[in-house]
């Protein structure tokens, strides 16, 4: 093999390895939805390291028994008895090395007397870190798309960066 060609080898095996990174990361979102709609509360634990931080507006709950009991409580068990679904959009991934942030909108459409109706549409950003070969989120941010400055400057940070 040839020096050009040893080049070009490794070239392309760093852009699968990109490209296989970014397919982990989607599949991890898009996860999400199903779990968090079923009620799967461990399954929903498990996209986030032990220790991992989701802040919503409402607070901040961090590391998996936070986010299990979110998925457990009333509240959210009423939403999910009454037909919800979260809808994400497919994000905009950025990997570097063994960290990554990818950043979308989420949809949260609950079912009223009326039918299907959005709820609320929310700005998010994923911090992710590549563990043991696994990407798992380290923290994520949502912020409500309300007018609000903060929740544009999420959107933004995530593509100008």
């Amino acid at each position: 093999m040839t020096d050009s060609e040893k080049q070009l080898l490794q070239s392309l095996l760093g852009r699968v390895a990109v490209l296989e990174d970014k397919l982990a990361i989607l599949e991890l979102m898009t996860a999400y939805g199903p779990a968090i709609d079923s009620g799967s509360a461990e399954a929903v634990a498990r996209l986030w390291t032990e220790d991992g931080v989701y802040d919503v507006d409402t607070g901040v709950l961090r590391g998996h028994a936070a986010i299990t009991a979110m998925v457990q409580s009333q509240a959210h068990q009423g939403w999910i008895g009454g037909g919800c679904a979260h809808m994400l959009e497919p994000g905009h991934i950025r990997v570097d090395g063994d960290t990554a942030v990818a950043t979308c909108k989420s949809q949260l459409i609950i079912r009223d007397e009326d039918g299907f109706r959005v709820h609320r549409i929310t700005a998010n950003r994923w911090e992710l870190a590549k563990i043991d070969g696994v990407w798992k989120v380290t923290r994520r941010t949502n912020r409500l798309l309300d007018g609000r400055e903060e929740a544009r400057a999420l959107l933004a940070a995530g593509v100008l960066s």
